[in-house]
């Protein structure tokens, strides 16, 4: 037995839709597979949890121990990835102390916030970081490792820091590659 599923494999473990040429670890774990889409050149590496409403698109790599929790949404348009250990929340707890905190406690005791994440195309999350929710990455950025994202942040950046703040500008260099403009 391989370390990655087979085509055959993906195609009746009940995905919403499931690309072509993916390579998915037999140890990633998917909660809600259903409402989970996978494009075409997917790599999703072992031990990722993927939950909820998460749309993964085209010519993406998801490193391992990548969490992403799409309670709200979360899109990964073509050309992203996401490195090791990082997290995507598109739901959040009240941690202010009026209200339960986890999966655990009634609807009633508890108080869930956020909005789907966006991750547009040509963007990288790098190891370690922190993405919270209802935010856009804007296209062509890449978030620097061990840093934390609370607020939507402008496109063809370079981001780092808790919280992410940008320190310069990212070249376009990578479209040439791909014949876009």
């Amino acid at each position: 037995m391989t370390s990655f599923y087979t085509n055959e494999e993906l195609n009746v473990l009940g995905f919403k839709s499931i690309g072509i040429n993916c390579a998915i670890s037999r140890n990633a774990k998917f909660y809600g597979i259903n409402n989970i889409s996978i494009g075409d050149n997917v790599r999703i590496d072992d031990f990722c949890i993927i939950s909820g409403n998460v749309s993964i698109g085209s010519h993406i790599h998801i490193g391992p121990y990548v969490a992403l929790y799409g309670a709200k949404g979360i899109v990964l348009e073509d050309y992203t990835g996401i490195s090791a250990r990082s997290t995507i929340y598109s739901a959040m707890d009240d941690f202010g102390g009026d209200y339960l905190v986890g999966p655990i406690h009634q609807e009633s005791c508890t108080n869930i916030a956020g909005g789907p994440v966006y991750i547009k195309k040509y963007s990288q999350v790098c190891a370690h970081s922190l993405i919270f929710p209802n935010l856009i990455i804007g296209e062509g950025v890449v978030i620097g490792a061990c840093s934390m994202v609370k607020h939507s942040v402008d496109s063809w950046g370079i981001y780092a820091g808790i919280p992410a703040k940008r320190i310069k500008e990212r070249k376009k260099g990578l479209l040439n590659k791909l014949g876009s403009k």
